[in-house]
């Protein structure tokens, strides 16, 4: 590993080694389709598996480029929605990556006097509960996601505390 430039710059972040993002990818599924998910998301890793390039440039995932970093996103859906998508973005401090279940559907709910709220707000919390339940499963395996990195942010500002 390079060290830091002479400005105080950390060196870029590398992204999560390939068997994490499959691990991620193997959990998020089971988690929202249960043994066999639709036709497009079975082709995507289909396309994933056998690229020969270099593993982030898979034509499956979209990638923007962040002050921290870069942040990768797929989109694999639920079993309600099409649009959810698995995301892996640099923590806060930049140390590392971190997995996103992200529903992606806040930014267009219909307002409260629309004939389509009840429904789509119903469909919100299908899709909350999906992504609760990936991101349960992503930390039971082991796998850092927002809320494991508070949890450890949290255990190491304590150990300093008691100092």
């Amino acid at each position: 590993m390079t060290a830091p430039a002479a400005t105080g710059t950390p060196p870029p972040l590398s992204p999560p080694d390939p068997p994490v993002v499959l691990r991620a990818i193997d959990i998020y599924l089971r988690q929202c389709y249960g043994e066999e998910p639709p036709v497009t998301v079975r082709s995507q890793l289909a396309v994933l598996k056998t690229w020969g390039g270099p593993f982030f440039r898979a034509p499956v995932f979209v990638s923007e480029d962040q002050a921290q970093g870069k942040r990768y996103s797929m989109r694999l859906g639920n079993r309600h929605y099409p649009h959810m998508k698995l995301r892996i973005e640099p923590s806060p401090d930049g140390s590392r990556y971190l997995f996103r279940a992200d529903s992606h559907d806040r930014h267009v709910c219909p307002p409260p006097t629309s004939a389509e709220y009840a429904a789509f707000r119903e469909l919100m919390e299908k899709n909350q509960k999906a992504v609760e339940s990936v991101e349960t499963a992503w930390a039971d395996a082991g796998v850092p996601t927002f809320k494991t990195y508070l949890r450890e942010d949290l255990a190491r500002r304590r150990g300093e505390t008691k100092e």
